[in-house]
């Protein structure tokens, strides 16, 4: 836990200290600039990956367009509320998304009563990615993805996982997994990574899904077995854990990523969808901000405007599989 505030703290240190040297030069961008304060809303409390994400794009616009550039922190919903206000806003460019994989894909196959629909929305760029963890507590002797796979093809019904709630991200890549490989394990929801984390410690729990932090220090000091990470490539920042995709052959097609993203509402007009985009990716190739990247446990994942359509697109189908086949319905709180 300390690893993971530590990091966030220098994150944001770093967002404030931007230098206009830092960004590229004007005439390689697109034309249009904002006339009036950009609003960038975050759908969650500040102090999390997507809050990071969203400070270190107002500090880079801000010092690249000359205008005010605020957060505002608009939690609630499972992220809905605030992803609702930005498809109420008018579609001029001032008031820009921090999207995240919950209202922006899990949303629309989970919730019964959701107020927006995808269309609704302009896709920008992906920013970053995050891969979950997989771990297991150390009394279980269960050292990787295939040795869990062999103990619940002996033992059915024998575990449980927890994750940090019902229809998170990490409860679906739990879910899935047990989809792919045909098994069973009693799901264990909590309010939170932290709690859900703190059971696992204790051996309440035998098996955790979780974003990469908080779990990572504990697979680091040996408090917790590290079993896989769920993307298709290994993680930097744990180079020793396998892919959930190398472990067995039903689960070559495992991909499943925290990812931190650019909306807009829908009829921006292209001019300033050009402009949001080419400065996102100048933002991203900025060494500061690859240095930040890296100290998040994540990985850089620009895009056109339509490849991140697409990937999104991609994202809400699979999410809505895996969904569809646990029976899982709620209402937005």
């Amino acid at each position: 836990m300390p690893n993971q505030l530590l990091s966030r703290r220098r994150v944001l240190t770093g967002a404030a200290a931007i230098s206009a040297a830092a960004i590229l030069p004007r005439s390689s961008l697109a034309d249009w600039k904002p006339t009036e304060n950009v609003r960038l809303v975050v759908p969650a409390a500040a102090g999390g990956s997507t809050d990071v994400m969203g400070r270190l794009l107002a500090a880079h616009l801000q010092a690249a367009w000359g205008q005010s550039a605020v957060v505002e922190n608009r939690s609630g919903g499972g992220g809905t509320i605030g992803t609702a206000e930005v498809v109420r806003a008018k579609p001029d460019g001032h008031t820009i998304l921090i999207g995240n994989p919950g209202p922006n894909a899990i949303a629309y196959s989970i919730f019964k009563n959701l107020t927006y629909k995808p269309d609704q929305l302009q896709p920008v760029s992906n920013m970053i990615r995050i891969p979950n963890i997989v771990s297991a507590h150390p009394k279980t002797g269960i050292k990787s993805i295939a040795e869990l796979v062999a103990y619940l093809k002996a033992n059915p019904d024998k575990l449980s996982y927890a994750s940090s709630g019902v229809g998170q991200s990490p409860h679906l890549t739990g879910a899935w997994f047990l989809q792919l490989t045909g098994l069973k394990m009693t799901h264990i929801p909590f309010r939170g990574a932290g709690p859900a984390l703190q059971a696992a410690l204790a051996g309440d729990i035998q098996i955790l899904f979780d974003n990469l932090y908080p779990s990572l220090p504990q697979v680091q000091n040996g408090t917790l077995t590290g079993l896989c990470v769920t993307t298709t490539e290994r993680s930097d920042l744990a180079p020793n854990l396998p892919t959930m995709r190398e472990s067995a052959p039903e689960l070559a097609a495992f991909d499943v990523s925290s990812w931190f993203s650019v909306f807009l509402p829908k009829g921006v007009q292209p001019a300033v969808l050009e402009a949001l985009n080419l400065q996102v990716k100048a933002m991203l190739e900025r060494d500061d901000i690859k240095k930040n990247i890296l100290a998040m446990g994540a990985r850089a994942d620009y895009g056109t405007p339509d490849q991140f359509a697409a990937f999104v697109d991609a994202e809400t189908k699979k999410f809505a599989g895996i969904i569809q086949k646990e029976g899982l319905q709620m209402d937005v709180q």
